[in-house]
């Protein structure tokens, strides 16, 4: 008689439930582990915290579709307005990626958070390994600025709001810079 998978209390798609299967080769790398190796291959230096949750909220963070740009692009797009979303400019100076760009005005929007942009009023500094986070943050900062002036010198008309402006005001300082929306 011919011997089954299942008879081995195993499916076609894998092993039992509660019944662990042994690991073949090497161990299993997780994701701090892999991006640890990677760093260390390139001779950077990467803090690493203690506190699971701490980093799985980290790594949650989005680079687009934040919630305050989200309720701005909604808000926009109600009164009749059409735009690129994170939407990569090759410029001369440098390559930027404003939230929303408006092309045929010319017009970019970003809306910035205030930790990851270190915003005067709410932007706090982190306590733990602050080698790190207080350069990344200056870079970020110093980014920004370079994004500005690469945007004003190709003819771009940049609005930067902070994530904390009332929906209000940032609806304003858009329309204000764009202008009335095309129909």
């Amino acid at each position: 008689m011919a011997h089954t998978a299942a008879q081995d209390g195993a499916s076609a798609a894998g092993p039992r439930p509660g019944k662990p299967r042994a690991a073949k080769g090497r161990p299993k790398q997780t994701a701090a582990s892999r991006s640890a190796t990677e760093a260390a291959a390139k001779g950077k230096a990467y803090p690493f915290t203690a506190d699971p949750g701490r980093a799985a909220n980290m790594r949650s963070n989005r680079r687009a579709d934040t919630k305050p740009e989200l309720a701005l692009r909604a808000a926009l797009h109600a009164m009749g307005y059409r735009y690129r979303k994170d939407f990569r400019l090759d410029l001369p100076l440098r390559r930027v990626r404003p939230d929303i760009a408006f092309t045929s005005r010319k017009v970019a929007v970003f809306v910035d958070g205030c930790f990851w942009h270190a915003c005067p009023d709410h932007g706090s500094k982190p306590k733990n390994n602050d080698w790190y986070w207080s350069p990344k943050l200056t870079r970020n900062v110093e980014r920004d600025r370079a994004a500005d002036e690469a945007l004003a010198q190709a003819g771009w008309t940049v609005v930067r709001l902070w994530e904390h402006v009332a929906l209000a005001e940032a609806i304003d300082a858009v329309v204000a810079a764009v202008g009335r929306p095309r129909r």
